[in-house]
């Protein structure tokens, strides 16, 4: 499948003009995201994270198996990626891109690696039996800042997702339908959200760039922290050079962020529990 072309030179001059003034082509101011949609599915941990255009499926579910010898009291947690032509005409079947990669990485840095889950809590028989919890993430359409998007995708889907309920007598393992117990929440340690800053020559630094502005931008500085100002993760792949001031102004741009995007999501998952039934029947 041929690559689309590059940015023709009148498109770089109106952007580059229009960022000067801090304007944006789809009129948001310079650090105003696009509000997050997020739709729940019919089963426990199935979200869809929209951000404008682009649009996120994540998808979790857990089973019963034999832990590592080398870490025989942690459960494990996988996260699995997948670009396809359906998310952009630049992606190929079957062939990672540098986008996929870099994809993989940061949810990786950001959601297993930062132990957002306790994995120790999901050790159901020391050395014996814990829960392997997978994450999926689709990416349905990239109009811009995926890597956001997967990421509030992906601790969604785990805050909303529930285990089965588990007996242990003995060395006997009971696992419960949710039919006669209810299913047990992930024990959360905090929630990260990844937030991702464009920069431009002679511009104002922007926050939730569009596949535009990605394009032509000098730099993307990529953060994630939770709402207690706990920093998890800072990636910056290349570009321009950055003074410490600038990078230490941007951590409190992503505080005010992250505390709004909390209080969303937890109204959002709220909302949703109160619609659903999970009880013994």
């Amino acid at each position: 499948m041929p690559r689309p072309p590059s940015p023709s030179i009148p498109e770089k001059e109106f952007v580059y003009g229009a960022l000067k003034q801090s304007l944006r082509l789809d009129g948001r101011a310079m650090l105003e995201m696009r509000t997050p949609t997020l739709s729940f599915g019919p089963e426990l941990g199935w979200v869809e994270c929209a951000m404008g255009k682009t649009r996120v499926l994540a998808q979790v579910d857990g089973k019963m198996v034999k832990p590592p010898p080398e870490r025989p009291l942690e459960g494990i947690i996988s996260i699995h990626s997948e670009l396809s032509p359906m998310a952009s005409n630049e992606y190929e079947p079957g062939r990672p891109t540098e986008e996929e990669v870099a994809l993989t990485r940061m949810l990786d840095k950001v959601l297993r690696r930062s132990d957002a889950v306790d994995k120790e809590s999901l050790c159901v028989l020391a050395g014996q039996r814990v829960w392997h919890i997978r994450l999926t993430i689709h990416v349905l359409s990239d109009a811009g800042n995926m890597v956001d998007c997967a990421c509030l995708a992906g601790i969604v889907a785990l805050k909303h997702f529930r285990r089965p309920e588990v007996e242990v007598e003995g060395d006997e393992i009971t696992v419960h339908h949710p039919s006669e117990r209810a299913p047990v929440p992930l024990s959360m340690h905090h929630t990260p959200f990844c937030f991702t800053f464009a920069f431009f020559p002679d511009a104002p630094p922007l926050v939730d760039p569009a596949r535009l502005e990605e394009t032509l931008s000098a730099g993307l500085l990529s953060v994630a922290l939770n709402a207690q100002k706990e920093l998890c993760v800072v990636q910056k792949a290349g570009g321009s050079p950055l003074p410490a001031e600038e990078v230490l102004a941007i951590m409190d741009i992503a505080v005010a962020k992250a505390r709004e995007l909390d209080r969303l999501v937890e109204a959002r998952l709220q909302e949703d529990w109160k619609g659903r039934v999970v009880e013994v029947r």
